[in-house]
C-alpha cells in the first residue's frame, strides 16, 4: 500500500478497476479524444512502462495501414523483448488515431506537439494520467502510470493465480520482482492454496 511522506504518496501505485477503467474509456469516447482514447487503450493492453508506451512506433504495432492482434516490444530497462494482445477496441482506436494523423511506419505513435522532442515524454504521459483518473473522481497522487502497467496484470492474476503469466507478460526476469510489483502478500498465496482441493 502506498504510504504519504511529506504530503507525497511514496510506494506502490493501485491498480485501476475494472468499472473505473470502463469509466474513464466511456469519457474519452463521448468527448471525441482519438489521441488519449488510443493510448490509454494501449497503455491497459501492452502493460509497458510509461518510458516504452510514449516510444511505440506506428510499425510496432501495423503493418500497411493495420493494427496487429499481436505485438513486440523491446524493454528499453531491461533489453528483453516483451509481447502482448491488441484487443479489437484498441486497435480501432489507434487504428483511427493513425488515420487521422496520417501517420506513418516509421513515426512515433503519440507524437510530441514540442517541435524538438520526437515523442510525447513520460512527464506530459504523467500529467495525461493525472487527468483521466481526476475526471472520474480518484486522488491524481494515488494514481499514475505505473497503475496504467499494473491494471490488466492484477487482473489477470486475481482471475487465474497464475504468477509465472503475469511475470512474461510484465517482461521481468525474475518471479520475487513480479510478486514485489503485483503487491502479492501471503494472505492472497493463502487464499489461492484455499481453492486448490487435493
Amino acid at each position: 500500500m502506498p504510504s504519504c511522506y511529506r504530503g507525497h504518496i511514496v510506494g506502490q501505485k493501485p491498480p485501476l478497476k475494472p468499472r473505473e477503467v470502463w469509466s474513464i474509456r466511456t469519457r474519452l469516447q463521448v468527448s471525441g479524444a482519438e489521441r488519449d482514447l488510443a493510448l490509454f487503450n494501449l497503455a491497459i493492453d501492452s502493460k509497458l512502462r510509461g518510458c516504452e508506451l510514449v516510444a511505440v512506433t506506428v510499425g510496432d504495432i501495423a503493418l500497411s495501414g493495420s493494427v496487429r492482434d499481436r505485438a513486440v516490444i523491446v524493454q528499453r530497462k531491461t533489453g528483453r523483448p516483451v509481447q502482448f494482445e491488441i484487443t479489437e477496441q484498441t486497435r480501432a482506436a489507434v487504428g483511427a488515431w493513425i488515420a487521422r494523423r496520417h501517420l506513418t511506419e516509421s513515426e512515433f505513435l503519440f507524437p510530441s506537439r514540442v517541435r524538438v522532442k520526437p515523442h510525447m515524454s513520460t512527464r506530459q504521459y504523467g500529467r495525461i494520467v493525472e487527468k483521466w483518473v481526476s475526471s472520474i473522481g480518484l486522488e491524481p497522487k494515488r494514481h499514475g502510470t505505473h497503475s496504467m502497467r499494473r491494471t490488466k496484470a492484477s487482473l489477470i492474476y486475481k482471475k487465474t493465480g497464475n504468477i509465472r503469466a503475469v511475470q512474461l507478460l510484465l517482461g521481468y526476469t525474475k518471479l520475487e520482482s513480479t510478486v514485489r510489483y503485483l503487491g502479492i502478500e501471503v494472505d492472497d498465496a493463502l487464499a489461492i492454496s484455499e481453492q486448490i482441493e487435493l
